[in-house]
């Protein structure tokens, strides 16, 4: 047996002169998603003052599994630990079995340490069997055709009308050097949904952090904002994440537009998987994904309970928060912005 693989894994905190090798590692392990990116730990603790545990697995010196973690400690929403909140996948990432173990035993171990109520894993695909899951969350994904007209095509029918309405009616998308234009389109949106909207410094730092990574497209009308998308970009795949228009934008087929925008420009960028991020089952945003010809597929929230004694359900879809979605969307925006992202940033 090699030296390396006889030696035995370690388990450490992330250093700051070890965030190049995170980077490296993730963006070559076939299982990371952009939500692995060490930048994320900054733009957590930086935007919302929630504490970071980002853990990391050593054998013979080589680094050989990752997994970013985040405590949110909240008197409303409860204590926390996950991978990641915010983000639509996380969980462990590993070479082998034995810098898998010790990653999991080392969360767990700290998810005790720390008296939260559960920690929390949301992967791509079942991990742990036996742990409670919360059978709520799919992902949308779909490979890029090569040529432009292709992708349009492979749009249903009803669906590719509502882009060429957008097309008829004039709108132009372009890419912003700020968040400025998004985070009008984006708060406008969340507020109609009744859904506290995150700060403006969050999307900042998000754009600051991962540059060129993190695009904001801005659809426009005559030179007025219709609607905005910031996406992620990873490998060879694009992440339109946060997204929205103003109201106007529903009669001009805004967002359908926006999305195929984003599409048709991935494309031309020679870029291969088209990730629609992650919906609630029974909403809105499901059916829409839907529409566009996209298949859902499970992602896997798993739980391990440390002081709770079920599956937290801090979720729009929870019955408890109706009144409170009601009364939001009849807040005025400004003030639905101000208070918004006091109470979003522990909702994870």
């Amino acid at each position: 047996m090699p030296a390396a693989d006889a030696a035995e894994v370690t388990v450490r905190t992330l250093q700051a002169n070890d965030a190049a090798r995170w980077d490296a590692y993730v963006q070559a392990h076939p299982d990371a998603s952009f939500f692995h990116r060490v930048g994320w730990k900054r733009v957590i603790e930086d935007a919302f003052g929630h504490r970071s545990h980002f853990l990391l697995a050593e054998r013979g010196g080589e680094l050989a599994g990752v997994l970013p973690l985040v405590e949110i400690d909240s008197r409303l929403f409860g204590h926390s630990l996950g991978s990641l909140p915010f983000c639509a996948y996380g969980g462990i990432l590993a070479d082998h079995d034995a810098a898998w173990r010790a990653l999991d035993e080392a969360a767990q171990a700290l998810a005790k340490r720390l008296g939260v109520g559960a920690l929390e894993y949301r992967n791509q695909s079942a991990q742990h069997v036996h742990w409670p899951t919360k059978d709520l969350y799919v992902t949308f994904k779909k490979a890029i055709e090569p040529e432009i007209e292709a992708n349009m095509t492979a749009i249903p029918r009803k669906q590719r009308a509502m882009v060429r309405k957008g097309i008829k009616a004039g709108l132009v998308s372009e890419i912003d050097t700020d968040t400025a234009r998004f985070f009008k389109a984006y708060s406008a949106s969340v507020h109609r949904l009744g859904t506290p909207v995150f700060s403006r410094k969050y999307f900042r730092l998000l754009k600051s952090e991962f540059g060129d990574d993190c695009e904001v497209l801005t659809v426009t009308l005559d030179g007025q904002v219709i609607s905005s998308v910031m996406s992620f970009y990873f490998r060879d795949e694009v992440l339109p994440y946060y997204g929205g228009g103003v109201e106007a934008a529903r009669a001009v087929a805004g967002n359908d537009f926006m999305y195929w925008e984003v599409m048709r420009r991935a494309c031309e960028r020679g870029l291969k998987v088209f990730d629609f991020g992650r919906s609630k089952r029974g909403t809105g945003s499901f059916d829409f994904k839907k529409n566009w010809g996209f298949e859902p597929t499970p992602l896997y929230y798993e739980y391990f309970l440390v002081g709770d004694k079920s599956v937290p359900e801090i979720n729009p879809l929870n019955p408890k928060y109706r009144l409170f979605i009601q009364a939001w969307k009849k807040m005025p925006l400004a003030l639905a912005n101000v208070i918004g992202p006091h109470i979003v940033k522990n909702l994870g």
